[in-house]
């Protein structure tokens, strides 16, 4: 099953690719997030491999997330004319997930977010819930492209939300 939702962020985009990338700021914007450590590597970077641990209801998923794409390897002074990529692999219990993050200047204070997100499922019961409800994954994708859109812009917290 694959998927590909995107989203405008009214940031220039070496500011919103800072914001997404800062290990410190993710449970601001990353709903449900628990917990989300290093196992190797140094946070972000390429090849280094993170347990995640993220709170869906009353069920708790844990996974590991492996980071297999950054370019630019340094997020500062971007050329306009460069795209951003962040590439990540999760798998968890019967789920594996590619999500393929591309970051362009879509204007002068303005980021083009765009996420394609490919899945494949194991075992009977996830088959089932990737059959019988697609329309979740991308709606989870867009609601945490929502939420990093109003942490970035307005500072919103989804810690402090009551929806």
């Amino acid at each position: 099953m694959k998927h590909t939702v995107s989203i405008e962020i009214a940031l220039p985009r070496e500011k919103a690719v800072q914001l997404l990338t800062d290990p410190a700021h993710l449970p601001k914007w990353l709903r449900g997030l628990v917990l989300h450590e290093p196992l190797s590597g140094e946070h972000g970077q390429l090849g280094t491999t993170s347990r995640v641990v993220m709170q869906m209801g009353r069920r708790t998923i844990e996974c590991t997330e492996t980071i297999t794409r950054r370019e630019p390897a340094d997020l500062r002074e971007i050329p306009k004319t460069s795209v951003v990529h962040f590439d990540r692999e999760i798998v968890g219990e019967g789920m594996w997930n590619a999500a393929r993050d591309r970051l362009t200047e879509a204007g002068p204070e303005t980021t083009l977010w765009e996420s394609e997100n490919e899945y494949r499922f194991s075992g009977f019961l996830m088959k089932l819930v990737g059959l019988l409800m697609p329309g979740a994954f991308r709606r989870q994708s867009r609601r945490h492209m929502q939420d990093f859109k109003a942490f970035a812009e307005q500072g919103k917290d989804v810690r402090e939300a009551t929806d």
